[in-house]
C-alpha cells in the first residue's frame, strides 16, 4: 500500500464548543479564556478533514497531551 503512505489528512480534536456574540469575539486578545460547554471528563470528538470519525478521551502523560480513541463512528453509506 505505498500509495496510501502519501495520503495526508487534517486531524482535529474538538474539546468542546462555545457560543458568543461577534462583538465579544472581536474583543478577544492574547491570553483570553473561552469557556467551553464540556468538562475534563467528557469525551472529545475526533475529526478527519472536518468529518467526525471517532470519539475519545484526553490523556496526559508527563508534559505531553494525547487522545485515546475509544469509539470509531459508523461511516455513512456514501462515504464508503
Amino acid at each position: 500500500m505505498p500509495t496510501l503512505d502519501k495520503v495526508e489528512l487534517d486531524i482535529a480534536v474538538v474539546l468542546g464548543t462555545s457560543q458568543m456574540p461577534i462583538h465579544q469575539v472581536l474583543r478577544l486578545g492574547r491570553g483570553a479564556i473561552i469557556e467551553l460547554d464540556s468538562s475534563q471528563e467528557d469525551e472529545v470528538k475526533i475529526l478527519a478533514n472536518n468529518f467526525p470519525v471517532a470519539k475519545g478521551a484526553v490523556v496526559v502523560q508527563g508534559n505531553r497531551i494525547a487522545v485515546e480513541v475509544r469509539q470509531l463512528l459508523p461511516r455513512s453509506p456514501d462515504m464508503r
